[in-house]
């Protein structure tokens, strides 16, 4: 008998189809053909799950406007191919054909021997900066012996790290005790006990739009209903009136926000900003999640000149959150939470039931790198790649694709491309064709918006560079010409 483990609506697979720009050469497609192409790509992006059931033919035709004999005909298209099935009496749902990949919001990168025939943009990370990533092994390898004795359980984070987090937030300008800290496997450790400690099933979690594709996951999964809050035109922070109404009027139980050079876009938001969001979630009560990942990433100029969120917090309101994935290296999945010394205890003890702990080792290795002088080195050399990689990348789209839009962010390790007249999820199915893999816009949006965007990060320069400019305008020119609709999928890791 046939099974599902979801359904999808005819009201929300009628937005997620709502017509998407694919270039003015593209050839006019039957009204079934362009239907059942736009399911099989919301399919082969993981917006629709596989094993979905899908509405019923009449009331799809009533959503979209069109006639139940249109329905039909995709609906016959989709299986015919491989992307549906169907069963007298119990209706039809997604499937992938035999060969395909399983997509997924978030898939495993790129196995090694496929590095040298395709270039990856769907990971925001760097190789680790050497030699400081080895020293600090050494040194936590030297410092083991004395934890090795001892039964190895740290719920809150070893010690000598909380002590050194805490230390880095007052030289910043917000006093920190180590009993405000705790640390967490990554920083999607960090966001996951600050949403399970906050929000219960159901509740809203007011967020960016667009926003960090795998914390919107982790939000998904845990039941949470996303409340999306567009940025300001031309990325100039945050619209405090959209913020200020949805504060008001959908009293989301938290907020996640990431002030320091968004990913994707970059966006800097200035203190006046912060200020205001701070105090606007305090009297909504609003917990306010500020992701900090990103905020000694500055590629240009002086320093930021922003101060951490929870400097502006009176009374708890908000909850930090920082990593050293991407200031040191993505490999060492050390992060932390920075809170009230109240809310750090009950994180803790609802840890128990999670992973009890992040690794000794890595987290003494995060120490030692934290240091005064040790950790501006590392993150000096850390700015400097992403700098080279940032200037090669805008000006290898610059010359291949000169129709696109960006703006060149003063630091992070994003940028957030508008594509123009092409899809950016038909780019990307065509892109992974061509020996480019980049994640598109809706995997960043709530209910497939940015359509019209892409990701890339600042990973690769030099001539990787230039190549993959070459290859994502060749993706470009497929999809113009009418392809780009079936490729072997488009499934991305993206971090």
């Amino acid at each position: 008998m046939a099974q599902w483990t979801a359904s999808v609506s005819a009201a929300h697979l009628a937005r997620l189809l709502e017509p998407r720009p694919h270039g003015g050469g593209r050839r006019k497609l039957p009204a079934y053909r362009g239907l059942a192409d736009g399911v099989r790509l919301l399919v082969l992006e993981g917006r629709v799950q596989v094993a979905a059931r899908l509405p019923a033919e009449r009331e799809l035709a009533l959503a979209l406007g069109v006639s139940r004999t249109t329905v039909a005909a995709a609906y016959e298209a989709l299986r015919a191919e491989g992307f549906a099935r169907s069963r007298r009496g119990s209706g039809s749902w997604t499937a992938i054909p035999e060969g395909h990949v399983l997509p997924s919001r978030s898939l495993e990168p790129l196995p090694p021997d496929a590095a040298g025939t395709v270039i990856d943009l769907g990971t925001a990370s760097l190789p680790a900066p050497e030699p400081w990533l080895t020293r600090a092994m050494e040194s936590a390898l030297a410092d083991l012996p004395a934890y090795a004795a001892t039964h190895g359980d740290f719920p809150a984070g070893l010690p000598v790290l909380r002590e050194a987090i805490a230390d880095r937030y007052t030289a910043r300008g917000v006093p920190t005790m180590p009993e405000q800290i705790m640390v967490t496997t990554g920083a999607m450790g960090a966001i996951g006990a600050a949403a399970r400690r906050t929000v219960g099933y159901g509740e809203r979690v007011a967020v960016e739009a667009p926003s960090y594709a795998n914390v919107l996951e982790l939000f998904r999964e845990t039941g949470a209903r996303l409340v999306p809050v567009a940025l300001r035109e031309n990325l100039a922070g945050w619209d405090m009136d959209a913020w200020r109404r949805v504060l008001r009027d959908a009293a989301p139980r938290m907020a996640y926000v990431m002030p320091d050079f968004h990913n994707p876009t970059g966006t800097l938001v200035g203190d006046d900003q912060r200020r205001e969001l701070v105090e606007a979630a305090r009297v909504a009560g609003t917990v306010l999640v500020a992701d900090e990942t990103m905020a000694e990433l500055v590629l240009d100029g002086p320093e930021a000149g922003v101060r951490p969120m929870a400097a502006f917090d009176r009374g708890g309101t908000v909850m930090t959150v920082g990593s050293a994935s991407k200031t040191v290296w993505a490999g060492l999945r050390i992060g932390w939470v920075r809170s009230t010394p109240d809310v750090v205890r009950r994180l803790v003890s609802a840890r128990a039931y999670l992973d009890l702990g992040s690794p000794v080792v890595d987290q003494l290795a995060v120490a030692w790198l934290l240091r005064g002088e040790v950790f501006e080195q590392a993150l000096a050399a850390r700015r400097l790649r992403a700098r080279e990689c940032r200037d090669d990348l805008a000006a290898a789209l610059r010359a291949h694709t000169p129709g696109w839009e960006f703006t060149v962010p003063r630091g992070g390790m994003t940028m957030w491309v508008r594509t123009g007249d092409v899809s950016g999820s038909r780019l990307a199915v065509a892109g992974e064709r061509l020996g480019v893999r980049v994640p598109s816009g809706p995997r960043f949006g709530v209910d497939g918006a940015f359509e019209s965007f892409i990701r890339v990060p600042f990973t690769v320069s030099g001539q990787v560079a230039k190549e993959a400019g070459a290859r994502l305008a060749e993706a470009a020119d497929v999809v113009r010409s009418g392809g780009g609709a079936d490729g072997e999928g488009s499934g991305l890791f993206v971090a």
